[in-house]
């Protein structure tokens, strides 16, 4: 901690710290809603603002991409504003954008308040959330059930968005979905009053403005290149090519400030931890298979076979179920098993999910895909906290910003990623709709494997030695 030492009490032994987790697993819960929710809404969005479901698909990507793009700038703000407020700042533009997204009349506004406002909120307001578990609770099972409790509301909210948005779609408008989630931010800032930020701001901080430009810039063009592989495969390459590009100037741009003895936005010490680019890699992975699937998978129940919103969210209850067990007994399941293990586990029953989805892909109805759909929620859900968990206690608190932004910003990508895919190559020209289906479904099988494949070079328990951390005050 800087300045006087901090005697206080560890807050996992207080009841307050651990109902101080509450807002923060609410916020996680909302901004993972909000990537999934307009999936099952497609066919009402689109004919309401009289567009085409490509254009509601590719806001929903828009909106993973913003998050993605500026989450490494908004995690290092926490250092000069204080993770506190920017946690309340991110739920303040989060709210607004949901609002504005409510009452667009067209795809215009919808693009301002969901894919800009309330993907720039979200790039705000999560940093914070992992920063703050990170310094309130220490030890390795005391956070790891901590982040287990947030990375399931992070899975539920994910895997939810579809049943809550359907059934709101159904019974009231697909614009109440939107009117829900400002409740939820409304309910969040008000537990949030009580929480205290266990480090202070520190506001004279240098800023790298070019970095955080560099960085969101070329993120942005890559993803975008992606977007562009239905229309143009040129001008997808070119994008790619450009973004890569961008990106590579951003990190001569950081070795060039750290050469000069400036702060960079990013520091390059952060990738020279194995085991944290290895959670990273798993990270950003299990995100592109959650989302690309829901985004899938609703695309297919919706526009192929015919069916409502509710009936498409009711199936993906299945997922809800998988994801919400297998993340809340994170906590026991990292006392009994290796971090290692676990993600190994989970990218194979993920796997084992999907190839049950590639085979129902031409079977009558929408319950049979509740089987693969129940096994990638629990594979995803086995996952989600010891890959975080690595991550982020790889780095001791004065890193927390960086590496916080950077973990979130790989994992969004990985949820762009999964969208940008699935969306892209459900739009192309093949023999038939379950040709797509089966086209857009074999990359996630592919990912699936290469998950498996990275986290078998993971350390086992015995080779990781957690960093000590200093007790934190109490929220």
């Amino acid at each position: 901690m800087t300045g006087n030492s901090m005697s206080a009490p560890a807050v996992p032994k207080t009841a307050t710290g651990w109902w101080a987790l509450l807002p923060l697993a609410l916020a996680q819960f909302i901004c993972s809603f909000a990537g999934s929710n307009m999936n099952v809404m497609l066919n009402d969005m689109s004919h309401d603002l009289d567009t085409t479901v490509h254009g509601i698909q590719i806001s929903i990507t828009l909106f993973l991409l913003v998050m993605a793009a500026l989450m490494i700038p908004f995690g290092k703000l926490t250092d000069q504003l204080g993770r506190k407020v920017c946690f309340v700042l991110g739920l303040a533009v989060y709210g607004v954008g949901a609002v504005v997204s409510a009452l667009s009349p067209g795809i215009g506004l919808l693009i301002l308040g969901n894919s800009i406002l309330e993907g720039a909120g979200t790039a705000l307001l999560i940093p914070p959330v992992y920063i703050l578990v990170t310094m309130y609770w220490t030890g390795i099972a005391d956070r790891a059930r901590a982040f287990g409790i947030v990375s399931a509301a992070g899975g539920v909210g994910a895997a939810t968005g579809p049943l809550i948005g359907g059934w709101i779609c159904s019974a009231i408008s697909w614009r109440a979905a939107f009117l829900f989630q400002a409740l939820i931010i409304v309910v969040i800032l008000i537990l949030a009053v009580r929480i205290k930020d266990p480090r202070p701001a520190d506001p004279d901080r240098p800023y790298d403005v070019v970095g955080a430009i560099l960085s969101g810039f070329g993120l942005i063009v890559f993803v975008l290149g992606i977007l562009a592989a239905d229309n143009n495969l040129w001008l997808c390459l070119g994008l790619m090519i450009g973004g890569a590009a961008v990106i590579a100037l951003f990190f001569w741009w950081v070795r060039r400030r750290e050469a000069t003895g400036k702060e960079p936005l990013l520091s390059t010490k952060l990738f020279r931890n194995r085991v944290s680019n290895l959670g990273m890699i798993t990270q950003n992975l299990q995100w592109l298979l959650l989302m690309g699937t829901s985004m899938l998978v609703a695309s297919h129940l919706q526009v192929v076979r015919g069916y409502d919103a509710i009936q498409t969210g009711v199936i993906f209850s299945a997922a809800t179920v998988g994801i919400l067990g297998s993340s809340l007994a994170a906590g026991a399941l990292v006392k009994r098993f290796a971090q290692r293990s676990l993600i190994i586990t989970g990218f194979l029953i993920t796997g084992a999910g999907l190839i049950l989805l590639l085979i129902v892909g031409a079977v009558p109805g929408a319950w049979p895909f509740a089987p693969g759909l129940l096994a990638i929620g629990i594979g995803v859900g086995v996952m989600l906290t010891p890959s975080v968990n690595l991550v982020q206690s790889a780095f001791p608190e004065e890193q927390q910003g960086e590496i916080s932004g950077l973990s979130r910003s790989i994992s969004n990508l990985g949820s762009s990623f999964g969208t940008a895919i699935v969306g892209t190559l459900l739009v192309l020209n093949v023999h038939g709709p379950n040709d797509q289906y089966v086209l857009a479904l074999s990359p996630l099988v592919a990912v699936a494997i290469i998950g498996t494949i990275v986290a078998g070079f993971l350390p086992g328990r015995q080779a990781l030695t957690p960093k000590p951390a200093t007790a934190a005050a109490q929220p």
